[in-house]
C-alpha cells in the first residue's frame, strides 16, 4: 500500500470515486502536532480542482497510468480522432480531454494517458513545445524593437499567439503548449 510519502507531482490518485492528478504538494510540520501533507489536485475525469490534506503516513490510492503514443488524425462531430501508432486502433475523444486542442495539427504525435485498471483513456497531452507556421501576422515596423512589444499572430492550426514584432507571415515559431506562449523563432 502507498502512503503520503509516495506523493509526487503528476501522480494520479483515486479519491472519493474520482481520479485526480497531483499538481503541487508539500508538508506542514508543527512543533506539537503531527506533520500534515497537503496537495493541490486537478480532476482527470472531471473538471474540478481541489486541495486535500492528510496526516503524514495516511494511506493513498494511486492509479497506475500508462502513456501511449497516438497520432492526431482529424476533428469531426464525434470529437478529436487519434490513432495508436503501434496497433493502428482509432479512438475519438471529447475536447475537454485534450490539454491544448487549439495547437493540434494533423499527423501530430501526442501522448494519451490510459488507466490500466479500466483501459479507458483519461487525457491527451501534447509535447511541451511544438513548431507551427505563422499564417497571418501584421507586418512589424522597422526599428520598433526597443521594447518587448507583442502582436497577435495566427498559426496554421487557427490559434492566435502573441509574438514579438519581428515575427512575420510564413515563419516557423516554437510555442509552449502548456502556457500558449511564443518561445522562439525557428530557422527553416
Amino acid at each position: 500500500m502507498a502512503n503520503t510519502a509516495d506523493i509526487s507531482r503528476g501522480l494520479i490518485l483515486k479519491l472519493d470515486g474520482s481520479l485526480y492528478s497531483v499538481v503541487e504538494f508539500g508538508e506542514n510540520k508543527t512543533a506539537r502536532a503531527a506533520a500534515k501533507v497537503w496537495a493541490k489536485l486537478k480532476g482527470v475525469d472531471n473538471n474540478r480542482s481541489i486541495e486535500k490534506t492528510w496526516n503524514s503516513g495516511d494511506t493513498i490510492y494511486p492509479v497506475r497510468v500508462e502513456r501511449k503514443t497516438f497520432q492526431f488524425l482529424y476533428k469531426d462531430d464525434s470529437g478529436y480522432n487519434f490513432m495508436d501508432t503501434e496497433t493502428f486502433e482509432q479512438l475519438a475523444l471529447e475536447e475537454h480531454m485534450v490539454d491544448a486542442p487549439q495547437f493540434l495539427k494533423d499527423g501530430q504525435e501526442v501522448s494519451v494517458l490510459v488507466n490500466t485498471e479500466t483501459e479507458q483513456p483519461m487525457s491527451v497531452e501534447l509535447p511541451d513545445k511544438i513548431v507551427l507556421q505563422v499564417t497571418y501576422s501584421e507586418p512589424g515596423v522597422k526599428g520598433d524593437t526597443a521594447t518587448r512589444t507583442l502582436k497577435a499572430a495566427t498559426v496554421e492550426t487557427g490559434a492566435t499567439v502573441m509574438v514579438p514584432l519581428f515575427v512575420n507571415e510564413g515563419e516557423l515559431i516554437r510555442i509552449n503548449t502548456k502556457t500558449g506562449e511564443y518561445v522562439e523563432r525557428v530557422k527553416n
